[in-house]
């Protein structure tokens, strides 16, 4: 008898209430990336205390994103992206000429096109 009485209600799995008249506390998204490239966007509560790291999906520790501290090697030194070393072989302007001469060389047809 007592099953009858419940049927055709989730107990515990839906709310009766509404949204309505509720004030939610006002929130900023926040954004982790770890060393695997995953990137992590959390809502924390306005004046909450942002934590520097986070434990990402994929169990790596992910850093703030945006902070402006390079990241320290173990030598101390800051790391250098492929852009740095390659602004330390040509400036900006031989860049961009050898860019100019590759994507003619793609319209020419010198290169197969991959599907």
């Amino acid at each position: 008898m007592a099953e009858r009485s419940l049927r055709g209600m989730s107990i515990g799995a839906k709310s009766l209430e509404s949204d309505q008249n509720v004030d939610f506390a006002a929130r900023s998204e926040v954004a982790y990336v770890c060393p695997n490239g995953h990137r992590t966007i959390l809502p924390l509560a306005e004046g909450a205390e942002i934590p520097q790291e986070w434990e990402c999906r994929c169990g790596q520790i992910a850093r703030l994103e945006g902070n402006d501290d390079e990241e320290i090697g173990k030598n101390g030194k800051p790391t250098r992206t492929h852009w740095d070393m390659l602004l330390e072989r040509r400036s900006e302007e031989e860049l961009q000429t050898v860019l100019d001469k590759r994507l003619k060389m793609h319209r020419e047809g010198w290169f197969p096109d991959y599907e």
